[in-house]
Order: structure tokens, then sequence, then C-alpha cells
């Protein structure tokens, strides 16, 4: 799917990421545009959806988390496999 997305002009890059607990997608726009409306909707028919929703933060329903270089990066949360994942500290 990351792949697939770097397709889009709007979209620099799209990559896979963990978090302590979650799989998450990572999705970078270019400075000036915008995520195209189609993206969100293909990612929640995969159960990608936006970290701000799942995570219930201020603003729910967006992914945006802030600028990365030249573009606004978005996060997505598989939440199939939500929790399931664990870091573990290596001592």
């Amino acid at each position: 799917m990351a792949k697939e997305l770097t397709g889009y002009e709007e979209i620099t890059d799209a990559f896979l990421a963990k978090s302590f607990t979650d799989q998450l997608l990572i999705v970078d726009v270019r400075d000036g545009d915008s995520l195209p409306g189609d993206v969100t909707e293909r990612l929640a028919d995969q159960s990608l959806l936006p970290a701000d929703s799942v995570y219930d933060e201020d603003g729910a329903g967006r992914s945006a988390i802030g600028d990365v270089g030249n573009a606004t990066r978005h996060h997505f949360v598989d939440v199939q496999t939500r929790g399931s994942h664990r870091s573990y500290v290596v001592e």
C-alpha cells in the first residue's frame, strides 16, 4: 500500500512504522498540497485510520501530525492489529 501511495503527485513518501504497541502507516504530503480524499478512504478500507481519531486527540478525524522538511506528515493506525505489537527494552 505504501508504494502505491507514492504514485500520487502530492505524496512525497509513505512507509510503515511502529509505535510501542501499534503498526503505523506514515504518509508525507508535499507542502501546499492536501492529502487526496480518496487516499483516506482507501486506507480506511484497509483498517488504517487517522491517528487522531484512534487516539481520541483534539481534532479527531484528522491525520496530520506536523511538518517534516518540505512535507506534512500524516499518521494512520492499523486498527486490526492495534495493541498487539510489543516493544522490548534490552538491558
